[in-house]
């Protein structure tokens, strides 16, 4: 599969409505997460939904969005957005919550306005915990970009897994899936290293 192509072509089209649902989650999650975490009404109106979301089993929604988006693109992308925006959010929101009263009340002594709170206080303070939540989000879209080729539209990884399933290869199959389970792992080791680079040990545990 790798010396034919076919492995590299199957990633690259399961790529693209994982990047694009992964950036409206990046997007979308953090400026939730940030306004659930600063405004109580932003929190009561958002919070409950993303508890439903996260909590909500996938597969039994795809036939919902199947049925309203069709089997194109734009499901596929939603599929991936509904398993790891609420992720994101949460982590976000979490974090903003979790920033020490202290720090605030030290930018406030000094005359610090609500815009330099959140811009220099807050933000930063909250940042490694809001890492963590796309590190989980990238992992959880990964899950969300598989599960839709394998239920909306057989394309890409999901492709393979059903052709070789169809045809009882199974050791391309489970080749298949190993090549996606490792693909995952690496990408989210990665943004782990990068978060322990830019984050030290003694910062992520105060945040």
């Amino acid at each position: 599969m790798i010396v034919d192509g076919s492995m590299g072509s199957a990633f690259l089209k399961t790529m693209e409505p994982l990047a694009i649902g992964l950036t409206i989650s990046l997007v979308v999650g953090i400026g939730s997460g940030v306004a659930m975490g600063l405004r109580t009404d932003a929190e009561w109106l958002s919070l409950p939904v993303f508890i439903v979301m996260q909590a909500a089993p996938m597969a039994a929604l795809i036939p919902l969005v199947t049925f309203v988006y069709g089997i194109g693109l734009t499901a596929k992308v939603l599929a991936v957005v509904m398993l790891s925006l609420p992720v994101i959010a949460m982590n976000s929101y979490k974090a903003v919550r979790n920033v020490p009263p202290s720090l605030v009340s030290m930018c406030h002594s000094f005359m610090g306005n609500r815009r330099q709170q959140i811009l220099q206080i807050i933000i930063p303070a909250a940042s490694p915990m809001m890492f963590a939540g796309l590190r989980l989000g990238v992992a959880e879209g990964f899950s969300g970009a598989v599960l839709a080729e394998l239920l909306i539209t057989p394309t890409g990884i999901g492709d393979l897994i059903t052709f070789h399933r169809s045809v009882a290869n199974f050791a391309h199959m489970y080749a298949t899936i190993v090549a996606i389970v490792l693909f995952a792992i690496v990408s989210v080791g990665l943004l782990q290293w990068v978060e322990t680079k830019l984050f030290r040990p003694e910062k992520r545990s105060a945040a």
